[in-house]
Formats: structure tokens, C-alpha cells, sequence
């Protein structure tokens, strides 16, 4: 591992977390509820963005090592929460919103695989 690929995942890092924080707060500031839908939100298009970029570094374009590094883990890695998504699942169930926090976490799930079967899905038609 090299200075730079470990300052390509950060450079990445930094403006995935950075997107993320801008994505959440625009979802927080349009949709009110008891159900958290930033995180929800950057799950399910993180999942479908890193579905469509494999898809395209499999199938069309082969990226040096370090710019694999800074989108996949970088920029998509800070973007997704899923560590966000398990604290949020938490306090759902910590405060009894029992069946809040079963859909939160089935839907979390199933729409972030379908999202990322979905961005491969598209980038293989569009591409192949």
C-alpha cells in the first residue's frame, strides 16, 4: 500500500462524506417523519451507484488502482451509512417503534441489493 492510493482514498473519503452530509440534509430539511430518511436514501443510491460503476469498470473501463480506490472506497465507501443505518435501527427499537424499525431495516436491505442489481442491470444493457 502507497502514500498515494492511501491519499486517493481519503481525497474520496472527504468528498463522499461531504456529499453525503449535503444529501441528508436536504432530504432531512423536505421529508419530517419518525423514520430516518437521509440515511435511507444514501443507502439505496449509494447501493445503485456502486452496482452501475463495477458494472462499467467490469465491462468498459479500467481505472488505475488509486481512482478504483478513491470512488469505490473513498467517495462510495463515506457516502453509504450503514453504520449510520445500524444506529438508526437501534434507536428505533430502543424507543418501541418495534414495527418502524422492522420495515426501516427490510427496506434498507431489500431496496439497497435491488438498487445495486439495478445500476448493473442498466449499465450492462446500455454498455455490453
Amino acid at each position: 500500500m502507497s502514500l498515494q492510493m492511501v491519499l486517493y482514498v481519503g481525497l474520496g473519503g472527504a468528498v463522499g462524506a461531504m456529499a453525503r452530509f449535503l444529501t441528508m440534509s436536504a432530504i432531512g430539511h423536505y421529508f419530517h417523519g419518525s423514520l430516518p430518511w437521509g440515511t435511507f436514501v444514501v443507502n439505496v443510491v449509494g447501493s445503485f451507484a456502486l452496482g452501475a460503476l463495477l458494472e462499467i469498470m467490469a465491462l468498459q473501463w479500467s481505472p488505475s488502482p488509486e481512482m478504483r480506490a478513491f470512488m469505490v472506497v473513498g467517495v462510495l465507501g463515506a457516502f453509504t451509512t450503514f453504520s449510520t443505518f445500524s444506529m438508526d435501527v437501534y434507536y428505533l427499537l430502543d424507543r418501541g417503534a418495534i414495527l418502524q424499525g422492522v420495515l426501516y431495516t427490510t427496506g434498507s436491505v431489500v431496496l439497497c441489493v435491488v438498487g445495486f442489481w439495478a445500476g448493473m442491470s442498466l449499465l450492462r444493457g446500455v454498455l455490453a
